[in-house]
């Protein structure tokens, strides 16, 4: 006998982690106002990507004399783009806890063969930070969106540090606290937390990060799209809206509409509270249920965007099969869409709770997950 399902259901089932929810109440009509047609190098093309750097800058709070570029092949484009124009100089730590992370490494090491320390830590944990040498040049993420896990602050990272720190903070940007002094060079793209739309990406510079790009000159040569510098010196141009190649004019408006949402929001700080909250759902959800644990065992790690679960009742004998079953479910009964596990993680599920998520449609999911969940056991007991 087929189990009820619950009355409630999520008003919005995307849940999932890239490219994220657009923002509540999404239209298209939203984008009337871009300059489709028009060249990205004409005023109305420079006046927007300047709008959509200056409003970069004013919710997170970024620092006036850092420097702010839109890049090519979003967050991943950024972060390589930073890799090998900059490291090099001296040696490298790279640190890794998830699968993002452990893909900075393999560029690192076997593409670029630096000399590097590699430290990593197993999913749903990260690497002690107290034995990370930051005189070394550091390469991290700050929010690990494929194990649910996330640096709680930056107070290992000392003010005085003679290296850069590279931060690819795709799933943290807009949803939690980047503490700007520490860190160097700061990359994430507009599909996360903003529901943006893909392929753009978002390079900040520090002037520690600047000094380097004009005084080292890589060892490899550059492709186009990774250039920042010109005869020594920075190309300013990129990082006032001139970009290196041409934008989506149509992306570039939906990330100026999604910037207006998240100040009517209250800013940085509404956008992160309400990320807060869709977290928070969940951990209370687990601490309910002995079924269903987060993957980040450390409270003061666990992602407030990324959660990643995992199923831990003893019946569960194939613990991929049966969250594969369990996402396969949710979407079926169009509840959850795209909530499985990311294919490098540990089996379980992985639900997007940036701020373009609303709590109650997550309060909704929770009881669907029960429902999900209780009718793969009983499946499980029939198959006996």
């Amino acid at each position: 006998m087929a189990r009820p399902q619950p009355a409630a259901r999520p008003a919005n089932p995307r849940f999932s982690s890239g490219p994220c929810a657009k923002i509540p109440h999404f239209s298209v009509d939203m984008l009337s106002d871009a300059p489709l047609g028009r060249s990205h190098r004409a005023k109305v093309g420079k006046d927007k990507l300047k709008s959509a750097i200056d409003g970069t800058r004013e919710i997170l709070g970024i620092p006036e004399d850092y420097r702010i570029g839109i890049v090519p092949a979003s967050d991943t484009g950024a972060v390589e783009m930073a890799m090998w124009s900059m490291l090099g100089a001296r040696k490298a730590e790279m640190l890794a806890w998830e699968s993002f992370g452990a893909g900075w490494v393999t560029d690192v090491v076997k593409q670029l063969k630096i000399d590097a320390e590699v430290k990593t830590a197993d999913y749903g944990h990260i690497v002690d930070l107290a034995t990370v040498d930051f005189d070394n040049d550091v390469v991290f993420t700050w929010n690990g969106t494929t194990s649910g896990v996330r640096v709680p602050n930056g107070d290992a990272i000392p003010a005085t540090r003679a290296g850069l720190t590279i931060c690819d903070a795709t799933s943290a940007a807009f949803a939690q606290d980047l503490p700007w002094d520490k860190l160097d060079v700061t990359t994430f793209s507009w599909q996360k937390v903003m529901g943006g739309e893909a392929a753009h990406g978002m390079i900040v510079l520090s002037p520690r990060a600047v000094e380097r790009l004009e005084s080292y000159t890589p060892a490899w040569p550059l492709p186009k799209i990774f250039r920042m510098t010109k005869g020594g010196k920075l190309i300013e141009g990129i990082f006032v809206g001139e970009t290196i190649n041409t934008p989506s004019m149509l992306a570039v408006e939906d990330y100026l509409v999604a910037l207006d949402w998240g100040r009517k929001v209250g800013g940085l700080a509404g956008l992160r509270a309400r990320a807060d909250a869709n977290a928070k759902v969940l951990w209370d959800f687990c601490d309910r249920h002995d079924w269903i644990a987060n993957l980040a065992e450390d409270p003061a790690t666990r992602s407030n965007t990324s959660v990643c679960l995992k199923f831990t009742d003893p019946r569960i004998t194939d613990g991929a099969a049966f969250a594969k079953a369990v996402a396969k479910r949710l979407e079926t009964a169009n509840v959850a869409y795209d909530v499985g596990a990311y294919r490098d993680a540990p089996a379980g599920l992985r639900i997007w709770c940036g701020a373009t998520v609303e709590a109650s449609d997550i309060e909704a999911l929770t009881l669907w997950l029960v429902w999900a969940f209780e009718t793969e056991i009983e499946a499980l007991a029939a198959a006996a």
